[in-house]
Parts: structure tokens; C-alpha cells; sequence
């Protein structure tokens, strides 16, 4: 099953930026697609972005693409979020994801 720890959330204005990260262990992760993950408060789960195995093949939500990057090092077993030109609609819980599993999520919230 293996473990998967976020981190890097926060507090940002509008217009500002995060980098999330996610360490994982106990799988061998460059085997893997991952994803990340948010729930907003009172809403449900919702896919951000995916990242195949290799890390050449991304894809997004349509309400993040042109502000999130998905990257990942498979070297160190790290899955990254890049998140540009923050909005307040983006406060969430954010996740990272392998399969059926995810981390505890960290908190970002985006207010001025």
C-alpha cells in the first residue's frame, strides 16, 4: 500500500504562488501514475491534475490548466504541484494520490 505525505500548503493572497509536495515510500514509485487531489470546504472531492509513470505525460483540470504544473522525481520518490496566479476558489485540502490510496492532505487557503 505504501505511504504518501503531503506538504507546502499554506496561506497566499490572490495572485500569489505554492509548491506542494508529496513524498511517498513503501512502493516503488516510478512504476506509477499519480494524481493530486482537493476538497473544498462543504464540496466534494475533485481531480486536479494527473502524471503518468515517466513523467512526460500530464494532464489537468480545466480549471487549473495554465496555473498548475504536475512534476514529479522519480529518483527521490517526490510528486510536485506548482500552483501560479492562486485564486480563492482554489482553498482546499489538497491530496496526493496513487490509485485507491492518498496521503492526509495539507491545506491551502487563498484569501486576502
Amino acid at each position: 500500500q505504501g505511504q504518501l505525505v503531503e506538504s507546502g500548503g499554506g496561506y497566499v493572497q490572490p495572485g500569489g504562488s505554492l509548491r506542494l509536495s508529496c513524498a511517498a515510500s513503501g512502493f516503488t514509485f516510478r512504476n506509477y501514475n499519480l494524481d493530486w487531489l482537493r476538497q473544498a470546504p462543504g464540496k466534494e472531492l475533485e481531480w486536479v491534475a494527473n502524471i503518468n509513470s515517466g513523467g512526460d505525460i500530464t494532464d489537468y483540470a480545466n480549471f487549473v490548466k495554465g496555473r498548475f504544473t504536475i512534476s514529479r522525481d522519480n529518483a527521490k520518490s517526490m510528486l510536485y504541484l506548482q500552483m501560479n496566479s492562486l485564486k480563492p476558489e482554489d482553498t482546499a485540502i489538497y491530496y496526493c494520490r496513487r490509485g485507491p490510496w492518498r496521503g492526509q492532505g495539507t491545506q491551502v487557503t487563498v484569501s486576502s
